[in-house]
């Protein structure tokens, strides 16, 4: 039984929203990580991200995440980068109503 190689992706918070994104082979940055590029050469991925950490006027925080590529899609393989592709854990603040006098 062989096994899939695992792949990176570069991801990062953008700059403006703070929102998890990923780059794409396009070099645009994406909130869905199904457009990422999946990365399964290590000095590619390397260049990806030096080139990704060079955006700063795009992004924050830019590192790789190993993923596993499965039928169902892309699997994230730590705790926090799962976490991160789910998007984020706390609802946006809501507009208070005001009640008409």
């Amino acid at each position: 039984m062989s096994t899939q190689p695992n792949f990176h992706v570069v991801t990062a918070n953008a700059l403006d929203t703070g929102d998890v994104v990923y780059l794409t082979g396009c070099d645009e940055w994406s909130p869905e990580i199904l457009t990422a590029e999946f990365i399964d050469d290590t000095e590619h991925a390397d260049f990806r991200l030096f080139v990704a950490q060079g955006q700063t006027r795009l992004v924050v925080d830019a590192h790789l995440a190993e993923v596993e590529i499965t039928d169902n899609g892309p699997v994230p393989l730590t705790r926090r980068e799962a976490l991160r592709a789910q998007g984020p854990s706390v609802a946006a603040p809501q507009p208070h109503a005001i009640a008409a006098e």
